[in-house]
C-alpha cells in the first residue's frame, strides 16, 4: 500500500536535519479518513520479476516492457494503522507506512486541528521513548493497532522558541502577508476564490442536479470582448479568509529578556508580553514546566508567578485560559485553515515575488522582529553547530551513491534541497550585502572592488575591478561574465561526472547590482590564486598549465559537452594540452576535491557578434548584416543550438553516405571526391541521387548506421575499402574531428584574445574555424525561419515575454537576436498571422531595454530615494504626463556634512541626485537608442504613447513586464496611465523592491523518464500503461522536489487529462485542481501557463455539471490573458468559444454570440479565412442563431462553414456530410418559420400556428462540442477494433524503429516532445486517412 505522494511532502533522508515546515510543520496531510491507496502499476502491465527486496524497502522489478526501457519500481509498504492517545483529547487512528520516520507522526500531529498547539513532546510505545529519526519499521513491537503515547517533556530555551514560532505561525496561517512580502517561500494563489469550495476532493462536493439552477452568467463589462479596460484590482481579488480573526492584539518578547542568573536557577527560560483582544496586558514567564503568567509589568520586572498563574504546557491552554476571544477565534481559525487545499499552504521550493500587493496593515510581529535582527542564516537554531558549511553540504550530496533507483532517489533529493536552501540563504545575503549591512572583506578599497564573506558564502560584485575584463568589454563583460559561468555550471552538474565538482552558484539581480554569491572551495583563502590553480589560466591564456588528472575527468565531460581536446601555447612557447576554455581553472581544494571554475567560456563563441579582422562569415550571416560588434566579447552559442547543429549534421552525414554507398551500388559512376566543408550542405540538396536516396527511405539509412558503428568499433578488415572510404568522405564533408565516426566537437578557445595555437595543429584550428562559422550560419538559416514557422502553425504559442524567450532559447537563439527575430516576422508572407508574436517582440524588446536603463539609474539613488527614483522611472517609462517631477528626500534628512572619502558605503550608497532630471522624452530616446545597439532594431517612438499606438501595446501588459523584470513590486490600485494632468505614479505607489534570482535547477532524472515513456504510451494509444507510468513519474518527482514544483504542475495536468479520456470526472478534476494551484503558486498568479490550467479546469467543472464554476474560471482565464497580453491573441479565441459554448448551454444567447462572434474573427485573422477552425467557428454561431430562431443568420454562417469544409476536404468527408446535413435540417426550419409567418399576415390572430421546435441544446450535445475545439476526440472502438488498431500500431512501431534507427529519433522525437506550449499536444494520430482519429490531446 502506497500512501498516495501527491498529497505528501517527502521525508527527509535520515541523515538530514529536519525543519519545521510553513505553518505547523507544513506536513499538510489528509486526515485518517481520506488517505487513498494506490497500487503503484497494476499486475497486468509489466511483468515483475520479484528479487530480493532492497534497502530501503523498494524492490527493483526488470521491466519486461522493452519499449520503457525503465527500471520499475514497485515500492513494497503494506501501511498499517496505528492508535494515539494525547492528553484532553479522545484517541484517534493515524494510517502510517513503515517508511515513514517517527518525525513525521510529530509533524502531523503539529498541524491537526486538535493537537497543533503542542510541539515539545515526544512519542512512546510501552514506556520507551522512540527515536525521532528511525524509522517505523526498525521499531520492535509497532504493528496494525499499537497505541502510541504523545507525553509531554520539559522546554529548553530552543524548544520553548520553536514552540512560539510554531504558535505564531498558526495565528499566522490565512495572513497571506508573508505570501506579498516574498518571504519564507510563501506564495499566492486565487483558485477557491473562484471555485468557492465547490471542487471538494474527500466527496463534500454539493452533487448538482443536471437540472438548470439560475445562475448569473454576466461577466464583468471588462471581460466582455470589445471592452478596452483593463483593471489592475481584478488581478488579486479579496479572499474571504483574509479578513484575519483577530485572537491576541500583540505576541512579542518582553524587554526583561534573558532572564537573570537567578531566575535562571528557578528554571525560566525567556519572557513574553501579550495584549488580549480584550486589551488585558499579561506578562508570560516560559519555563522548563511550561507557560504561566508572571507579575512583570512594562517598567517593573516581578518574575514571580501572578495569582492565578494558569501554568499550562503549551502557550495555547495558557491564553485560552485567559481571553475568551482568543478561544474562539483561535478554534475558528484552525478550522479554517486545516479545509484549505494543502497546496495552498506547503512552501515553494524556491521563492516567488508578487509584483503587485494591495495595502497591507503592518503589524507587530516578535518572530520577524527577531528574525531580522539575529542573523538567523538558514535554520542554524534547529542544526547542531550553526552556520552551514554549504559547500561540504553541496560537495558531500553528489557523492552519495547512485547504483540503483533507490539511491538515486535519495541523491537526487538530498541536491535538491541543499540547492534550494543555499538559493534561499545567498540570496538574503546578496540583498544585505547591497543594503550594506555585511562587513567587506577588504573595507578599505573602493566600493566597487569590495568582496564579502556572510554565512560561508562568497560574495562579489559584477564590475570589473582589476581590469581582468580589459579586452573583453570592461564592466559589461564583468555583468555578463556571471551568468555565462552560472550555465556552464548547470552544464556540468547535468553531465554529472564523478569526481569533478562545481561550485554552488547563485546570482542576484538587486537595486542595478549584479552580486555572486558562491560556496568557498576549503583552503582557497588561506593561498594566493597563482598558487591555487594547477589547470588552466588566471590571466585569459597567458600563462597557462596543465593536470593530467584534470584532463582525465574532463575527457569524460567533452563527448556530451562536444568540447574538443586541444593544444595551446603559453607565455614561454610551451605546448599546453587542455580540454575546456583556457579560464577554466581547476584548484584542488583543502579536501582534496579536484573543483573547476570560472566556467564561462563553455559553449563556442558566437562570430555573428564577434568581428574578427581577416575573417570572413558564410552568406547567411553577411546577408543579415553580421558580423556585428557586441558590447562584450563573451557572447557564446547556446548549449540548445550546439546540440541541434550537430543533430543537424549528423542528418547530413547519413544522407551523404547513403548516396555514395547508393551510387557504388548503382555503379552510376566511382564515389565523388570529398565535399568541401562549406559547400556540403548546396551539394547534399541539390544532387538527383538525394532525392532517389529519400525514396529508397529507411534501408539505406539503416546499412549506413550498421557500417558507421562497424568502422568505429574498428573491427579490422572486416569493411570493404570503398565502404570505409565513404564514410572517411562524409566525416570529411560535415566537419568531424574523428575520419572514421561522426564525431563533431568544439574549441571553444577558438577567436579567444590572447590565446595561441601551436604551428602543428593550424590544419585542425581551420577547420574548428569553418565549424564556428557554419554553426553561427545554421542559428540564422534554419534555427529563426524553424522558430517563426512554428509561431505561424501555432505549435508555438507564447503569450508574454517570458514564454517568447523560452521559446528561443529552447530553439537555441539567444535574446540579442531578438531584432533579427521581429525583422524576419516583418518579412514573413505570413505577417498578420504573426501579429502576436509582433507585439510580445516588440514589448519585450522595449522592457528590456529599460531594464538596461533602469539599472544604471538606480546604482546612483541611495536608499532613502528609492521609492521616489523608481515612481519617478515609471513616470518617465509608461505615464502620459508630460513633464513628472522626482520628489527629492526632504531636506531634514540628508546630512549636511557629507564625508567625501567614505570609503566604506553600502554599494547603494553614492549621494547623488542625477536621476531626479530624467525626463520622459530623454528616457524613450535612450530606449531606442538601446534597442538600436543591443538589438540591432529601429524603433521609433518619441513617447509611451507613440509606441502603444504605433504598435497596439497595452500598458499595463509593459507595466508588468517592466516589474517582473527589475523586481518591483507596486500596490494594487487602478493608474490612470493616461492621464496629462497628474502623473501615474506616485512614490507611495512603489511598495518594494525584490531581487532577480538565477541558479540552478537540479533535475529528477529517474521520475523525467518515467514522465516522457508514459507520454510514449500515450502517444501510441495505451492509455492505461501510459496512466501508469505517469502515476509512477508523479510519485517519483514528489520523491525528490517534494510536494511543490513546476515539473509536478506538468504532470498532474497529463494525469487529470488522461483521467478525464478515460472518464475518471473526479479524479480528472481532482488532479487538475492540484495542477492550477501548483501553477499559481510555483510560476505566478497571471502566469501563462496558469491561464491554460484554469481553461482545463473549466472543461473538467462543465463535464461534472459544476457550471457556475466552469464560467468563473474561463471569466479569470479570459481576465489574465487580457492583462497579460491584450485580446488579440490566437488563444482567446480558443478562450472564447469555450466562453460561448458553456453561455449557449446555460442559454445566454446573446452573450455567447458577442464571444463567438470574436473567436471567429480572431480565428479567421491568425488562422486564414478558409482554414478548418474558422469553419468550426461558423458552425458554432450557426448554433446560436439556431437556438435564437434566427434561421437566416444560422444558414449564413453554416454556409460559409460548409463551403470552407468544400473546398478544404472535399464533398465526400465526414465533415462536409454533417455540415450538409445541418444545412438542410436549418432550411426546413427557415421554410417553417416562413411558412407560420405567412399563416399570422394572412388570418391575423385566428391563425392556426404550428408550435416551433427551437430547443436548448443539450449539455451533451455542448460538452461535444467543448471536446473538438480543445482538441479531445473520443473514438468509440469495439474490442475487436481495439485489437485490430494496436497490431496496426505495433506494426507501424516496427517500420519506424528501423528508420528511426537511422535518422536517430530526430522525426519522432519532435512529436513526443512537442512544446509544451501548443494546443494539440501531439495527438496521437493511429491511422492514415484525410481526418486522422486522434485519442486525446495529450
Amino acid at each position: 500500500m502506497v500512501i498516495k505522494t501527491d498529497e505528501l511532502p517527502p521525508a527527509a533522508p535520515a541523515d538530514s536535519p529536519r525543519e519545521p515546515g510553513p505553518q505547523g510543520g507544513g506536513k499538510a496531510r489528509p486526515g485518517p479518513a481520506e488517505l487513498p491507496a494506490v497500487m503503484l502499476l497494476n499486475g497486468d502491465c509489466l511483468d515483475k520479476k520479484s528479487e530480493e527486496p532492497k534497502e530501503n524497502g523498494h524492490e527493483e522489478a526488470e521491466g519486461g516492457d522493452e519499449s520503457s526501457g525503465q527500471e520499475v519500481i514497485v515500492i513494497q509498504d503494506t501501511g498499517f494503522t496505528v492508535k494515539i492517545s494525547v492528553p484532553g483529547i479522545e484517541t484517534f487512528s493515524l494510517q502510517v507506512s513503515p517508511q515513514e520516520m517517527v518525525q513525521e507522526i510529530h509533524q502531523v500531529l503539529m498541524d491537526r486541528e486538535d493537537t497543533c498547539h503542542r510541539t515539545c513532546f515526544s512519542l512512546q510505545l510501552d514506556g520507551n521513548v522512540l527515536d525521532n529519526f528511525s524509522e517505523l519499521r526498525t521499531i520492535e513491537g509497532l504493528e496494525e493497532g499499537s497505541m502510541l503515547r504523545v507525553v509531554e517533556e520539559p522546554y529548553t530555551v530552543r524548544e520553548a522558541r520553536i514552540h512560539v514560532r510554531h504558535i505564531r505561525d498558526l495565528l499566522k496561517s490565512l495572513d497571506p502577508s508573508d505570501a506579498f512580502n516574498g518571504v519564507d517561500c510563501n506564495s499566492l494563489s486565487f483558485l477557491s476564490v473562484f471555485t468557492d469550495g465547490d471542487l471538494g476532493d474527500s466527496g463534500k462536493r454539493k452533487k448538482k442536479g443536471i437540472e438548470m439552477e439560475p445562475i448569473d452568467c454576466t461577466p464583468p463589462e471588462h471581460i466582455l470582448p470589445g471592452s478596452k479596460e483593463r483593471p489592475l484590482c481584478a488581478l488579486q481579488p479579496q479572499n474571504r479568509d483574509w479578513k484575519p480573526l483577530q485572537c491576541l492584539k500583540v505576541l512579542t518578547m518582553s524587554g526583561w529578556n534573558p532572564p537573570p542568573g537567578n531566575r535562571k536557577m528557578h528554571g525560566d527560560l525567556m519572557y513574553l508580553f501579550v495584549i488580549t483582544a480584550e486589551d488585558r496586558h499579561v506578562s508570560i514567564t516560559a519555563s522548563t514546566r511550561g507557560f504561566y503568567l508572571n507579575q512583570s509589568t512594562a517598567y517593573n520586572f516581578n518574575p514571580k508567578p501572578a495569582s492565578p498563574r494558569f501554568l499550562s504546557h503549551s502557550l495555547v491552554e495558557l491564553l485560552n485560559q485567559i481571553s475568551p476571544t482568543f478561544k474562539k477565534n483561535f478554534a475558528l481559525l484552525q478550522k479554517k485553515r486545516v479545509q484549505r487545499h494543502p497546496f495552498e499552504r506547503i512552501a515553494t521550493p524556491f521563492q516567488v515575488y508578487s509584483w503587485t500587493a494591495p495595502q497591507v496593515e503592518h503589524a507587530m510581529d516578535c518572530v520577524r522582529a527577531e528574525d531580522a535582527y539575529t542573523s538567523r542564516l538558514g535554520y542554524e537554531e534547529h542544526i547542531p553547530g550553526q552556520t552551514r558549511d554549504w559547500n561540504e553540504e553541496l560537495q558531500t550530496t553528489r557523492e552519495l551513491p547512485r547504483k540503483n533507483l533507490p539511491e538515486r532517489l535519495l541523491r537526487e533529493r538530498a541536491i535538491f534541497k541543499v540547492h534550494s536552501d543555499f538559493t534561499a540563504a545567498a540570496t538574503r545575503g546578496a540583498m544585505a550585502v547591497i543594503d550594506g549591512n555585511v562587513m567587506a572583506i577588504n573595507p578599505s578599497e573602493e566600493t566597487k572592488m569590495q568582496m564579502f564573506i556572510w554565512n560561508n558564502i562568497f560574495f562579489s560584485l559584477g564590475f570589473d575591478v582589476r581590469d581582468h575584463y580589459k579586452d573583453f568589454g570592461g564592466d559589461v563583460a564583468a555583468y555578463v561574465a556571471p551568468t555565462n559561468d552560472l550555465n556552464g555550471v548547470r552544464t556540468y552538474n547535468a553531465v554529472d561526472v564523478e569526481g569533478l565538482y562545481t561550485l554552488g552558484t547563485v546570482v542576484v539581480d538587486y537595486r542595478g547590482y549584479r552580486v555572486t554569491a558562491q560556496s568557498i572551495i576549503p583552503g582557497i583563502l588561506e593561498r594566493e590564486q597563482e598558487q591555487s590553480v594547477i589547470y588552466g589560466s588566471i590571466d585569459f591564456g597567458k600563462t597557462v598549465v596543465s593536470h593530467p588528472r584534470y584532463l582525465e575527468l574532463l575527457e569524460k565531460t567533452s563527448r556530451p559537452l562536444k568540447i574538443q581536446r586541444h593544444r595551446v601555447l603559453n607565455d614561454r612557447d610551451e605546448e599546453v594540452e587542455l580540454c575546456s576554455s583556457v579560464e577554466c581553472k581547476g584548484i584542488i581544494g583543502n579536501d582534496g576535491r579536484h573543483y573547476i571554475l570560472d566556467l564561462l567560456r563553455t559553449f563556442p563563441p558566437d562570430l555573428n557578434f564577434l568581428p574578427v579582422a581577416g575573417e570572413e562569415l558564410p552568406e547567411d550571416c553577411r546577408r543579415a548584416g553580421f558580423p556585428k560588434p557586441h558590447r562584450h566579447k563573451l557572447c557564446c552559442l547556446r548549449q540548445e543550438l550546439v546540440d541541434a547543429f550537430v543533430e543537424h549534421r549528423y542528418l547530413l552525414f547519413m544522407k551523404l553516405a547513403a548516396i555514395q554507398l547508393m551510387q557504388q551500388k548503382a555503379n552510376r559512376a566511382e564515389s565523388p571526391g570529398p565535399l568541401e566543408n562549406g559547400a556540403c550542405e548546396a551539394g547534399a540538396s541539390e544532387s538527383p541521387e538525394a532525392l532517389e536516396a529519400a525514396e529508397e527511405g529507411a534501408s539505406g539509412l539503416a546499412k549506413v548506421k550498421e557500417l558507421a558503428e562497424t568502422i568505429a568499433s574498428d573491427s579490422g578488415p572486416a569493411v570493404d575499402p570503398k565502404s570505409r572510404e565513404v564514410i572517411q568522405n562524409a566525416c570529411k564533408a560535415v566537419g568531424s574531428v574523428s575520419s572514421t565516426s561522426f564525431d563533431i566537437r568544439f574549441n571553444p578557445d577558438i577567436f579567444s584574445p590572447g590565446v595561441r595555437f601551436p604551428e602543428s595543429c593550424q590544419d585542425e584550428v581551420r577547420d574548428q574555424k569553418q565549424l564556428l562559422k557554419d554553426a553561427a550560419a545554421f542559428l540564422l538559416s534554419c534555427q529563426i525561419p524553424g522558430l517563426v514557422k512554428d509561431c505561424t502553425d501555432h505549435t508555438v504559442l507564447p503569450m508574454d515575454g517570458a514564454t517568447l524567450a523560452e521559446a528561443m532559447h529552447q530553439r537555441g537563439i539567444n535574446i540579442r537576436y531578438l531584432g533579427k527575430v521581429l525583422d524576419f516576422v516583418l518579412r514573413s508572407p505570413a505577417r498578420p498571422q504573426l501579429d502576436h508574436i509582433y507585439k510580445i517582440g516588440i514589448s519585450e524588446l522595449i522592457t528590456r531595454s529599460a531594464k538596461h536603463i533602469f539599472k544604471t539609474y538606480l546604482q546612483g539613488v541611495e536608499l532613502s530615494g528609492l521609492s521616489a527614483a523608481i515612481s519617478h522611472f515609471l513616470n518617465c517609462f509608461l505615464s502620459s504626463f508630460p513633464n513628472p517631477v522626482a520628489h527629492l528626500p526632504a531636506d531634514e534628512l540628508v546630512s549636511k556634512k557629507k564625508n567625501k572619502r567614505r570609503k566604506n558605503r553600502p554599494p547603494g550608497g553614492a549621494d547623488n541626485t542625477a536621476w531626479a532630471v530624467m525626463t520622459p522624452q530623454e528616457l524613450w530616446k535612450d530606449i531606442c537608442q538601446e534597442a538600436k545597439s543591443y538589438f540591432d532594431f529601429h524603433l521609433e517612438c518619441e513617447t509611451v504613447d507613440q509606441a502603444v499606438e504605433t504598435f497596439g501595446l497595452q500598458k499595463i501588459t509593459l507595466l508588468r513586464e517592466i516589474s517582473l523584470k527589475t523586481g518591483i513590486q507596486i500596490l494594487l490600485k487602478e493608474y490612470s496611465f493616461d492621464s496629462r494632468h497628474k502623473p501615474a505614479f506616485t512614490e507611495e505607489d512603489v511598495l518594494n523592491i525584490f531581487p532577480v534570482v538565477k541558479h540552478v535547477n537540479p533535475k529528477a532524472s529517474d521520475a523525467f523518464h518515467f514522465f516522457q515513456s508514459g507520454q510514449a504510451k500515450v502517444q501510441q494509444g495505451f492509455l492505461k500503461e501510459g496512466c501508469e507510468l505517469i502515476t509512477e513519474a508523479l510519485n517519483l518527482f514528489n520523491n525528490v522536489y517534494g510536494a511543490m514544483h513546476v515539473e509536478i504542475c506538468a504532470c498532474l495536468r497529463l494525469l487529470a487529462r488522461l483521467h478525464y479520456i478515460m472518464g475518471d470526472y473526479a479524479e480528472a478534476l481532482s488532479n487538475q485542481q492540484k495542477a492550477v494551484l501548483m501553477s499559481e503558486r510555483v510560476l505566478g498568479i497571471e502566469h501563462p501557463n496558469t491561464i491554460q490550467e484554469y481553461m482545463h479546469l473549466a472543461l473538467y467543472c462543465f463535464a461534472s455539471s459544476q457550471l457556475s464554476t466552469a464560467l468563473s474560471l474561463l471569466y479569470r482565464a479570459r481576465y489574465l490573458l487580457l492583462l497579460v497580453f491584450g485580446e488579440d491573441h490566437p488563444e482567446m479565441a480558443l478562450l472564447d468559444n469555450n466562453i460561448g459554448l458553456v453561455l449557449h448551454g446555460v442559454m445566454e444567447y446573446e452573450l455567447a454570440l458577442r464571444f463567438l462572434e470574436n473567436a471567429l474573427s480572431i480565428n479567421a485573422k491568425y488562422h486564414g479565412a478558409k482554414s478548418l477552425k474558422v469553419a468550426l467557428s461558423h458552425h458554432l454561431v450557426a448554433r446560436v442563431y439556431e437556438s435564437k430562431a434566427e434561421f437566416r443568420s444560422a444558414l449564413q454562417h453554416e454556409k460559409e462553414g460548409y463551403t470552407i469544409y468544400k473546398s478544404q476536404l472535399g464533398e465526400s468527408h465526414e465533415k462536409t456530410k454533417e455540415s450538409s446535413d445541418y444545412l438542410k435540417c436549418l432550411t426546413q426550419q427557415a421554410v417553417a418559420l416562413q411558412r407560420t409567418m405567412n399563416e399570422i399576415y394572412r388570418n391575423g390572430s385566428s391563425a392556426n400556428i404550428v408550435p416551433l421546435k427551437v430547443t436548448a441544446p443539450s449539455m451533451a450535445s455542448v460538452l461535444e462540442q467543448l471536446h473538438i475545439i480543445n482538441g479531445i476526440l473520443f473514438i468509440p472502438l469495439s474490442q475487436k477494433d481495439l485489437e485490430n488498431l494496436k497490431a496496426e500500431v505495433v506494426r507501424r512501431h516496427q517500420l519506424q524503429e528501423t528508420s528511426k534507427a537511422a535518422t536517430r529519433d530526430a522525426d519522432t522525437t519532435a512529436a513526443a516532445t512537442a512544446p509544451a506550449g501548443s494546443r494539440e499536444e501531439a495527438a496521437s494520430s493511429l491511422l492514415p486517412g484525410d481526418d486522422p482519429p486522434t485519442l486525446s490531446s495529450v
